[in-house]
Parts: structure tokens; sequence; C-alpha cells
């Protein structure tokens, strides 16, 4: 028992590390800091203008469409990079099965290109 005690010492340590210099750096923040912010800085801040209209109005969806399809499209891509380091061991197999996938990429790029889903008006 006292083995496995001394096995997680060192993550117990590491935690307790990740603990405490986040509460020692905002508590000295607090000390050597005086908290009195005066009103422009606790007000809302829109551009350098004063705020106007409702913050909570509905978006257009074309925001959610571009954010989705960056996503998609750079996790996509972020698979290259394994696959390059890797080329030499997967062989032919693992190179012709990645034409495939950046093909169904393409074309799939090329469908939305001309659904006119990358077009911002």
């Amino acid at each position: 028992m006292d083995q496995l005690l001394a096995e997680y010492l060192p993550i117990l340590i590491f935690i307790g590390i990740a603990v405490a210099i986040p509460v020692f750096a905002i508590g000295a923040s607090y000390i050597i800091v005086p908290q009195h912010p005066d009103v422009a800085k606790t007000s809302q801040y829109e551009c350098g203008f004063e705020p106007f209209g409702d913050a909570r109005r509905k978006f257009d969806v074309r925001f959610y469409l571009v954010a989705i399809l960056f996503i998609i499209f750079d996790l996509e891509v972020a698979f290259l990079f394994p696959w390059a380091v890797t080329l030499g061991k997967i062989g032919i197999f693992g190179f012709w099965s990645m034409v495939i996938f950046l093909g169904i990429l393409t074309i799939g790029f090329i469908y939305e290109w001309r659904k006119g889903a990358l077009e911002w008006e």
C-alpha cells in the first residue's frame, strides 16, 4: 500500500503546485493592486462607442455556418500532419487512403462553394 501511495505522490505534488500558483497569483493581485475601478473601467465596451441597441438580438445563421465550416475543414486538414509523419510506415495503402480522403474533402469544399455557403452578402 505504501508503494502505491508513493507512486501517486508526484501527481499529488503536481496538483498541489498547479492549484497553489494560480491561488497565489490571484491573491497577490488583490493585495498589491488597489481594487478601486472607475466608472469608465466598469462601463460596457463596444468598439470605443457608448453601447447602443440590444445585445440580445438574434445573429444571422451565416455566422454559425461559417464557423462550423471552418471547424470541419480545419480539423480535417489537421489529419495531414500525423499522416505525413507515418507515411513511410503505412506504405502505399495509406497514401491512397489519404488521396481518397482528400478527394472527398475537396468535393465537399467545391459543393459548398457552389451552393454559396462561403459568400458573405
